[in-house]
């Protein structure tokens, strides 16, 4: 019998969310919080862009693997695949919303929620320890 994956929360969806990103280099990435704001269509949006249309949907691919590797869950819907300008998946209760550079900067969606807590997330840096992230291991 398959085993059922434990509930996953918001949190840390957006957390999966995140790390796809970063794994295909994804920049500028933000979670913004909604959990505060009373009828919020999620409880997070996360925000990226890549600088091609061939990155921003491998970001978007990887997103998609990654929640869908560690919860089991897939994406309810997803949208902008045709020109890969902004492509949105929506997981319920994580939105994640990858975009172009130039439109990213054109629709500014992080600028629309003044009362949601918007946290900018750093890239992760390779360490020594973690050859599959440092490619460039010292010899």
């Amino acid at each position: 019998m398959a085993e059922k994956k434990a509930k996953t929360t918001a949190l840390s969806l957006a957390n999966l969310a995140i790390e796809g990103i970063f794994d295909k280099k994804g920049e500028d990435v933000v979670r913004i919080d909604f959990r505060k704001m009373k009828n919020a269509v999620a409880d997070f949006f996360v925000i990226c862009h890549g600088n091609s249309p061939a990155q921003v949907e491998a970001i978007a691919d990887s997103v998609e693997m990654t929640v869908k590797k560690n919860t089991g869950q897939h994406v309810w819907k997803k949208e902008g695949f045709e020109n890969a300008e902004w492509v949105l998946l929506d997981f319920v209760d994580v939105v994640v919303h990858i975009f172009q550079a130039e439109t990213r900067k054109y629709y500014r969606l992080e600028e629309l929620w003044a009362d949601a807590e918007l946290k900018a997330i750093a890239s992760p840096t390779p360490t020594d320890n973690n050859p599959k992230k440092n490619s460039k291991a010292k010899a």
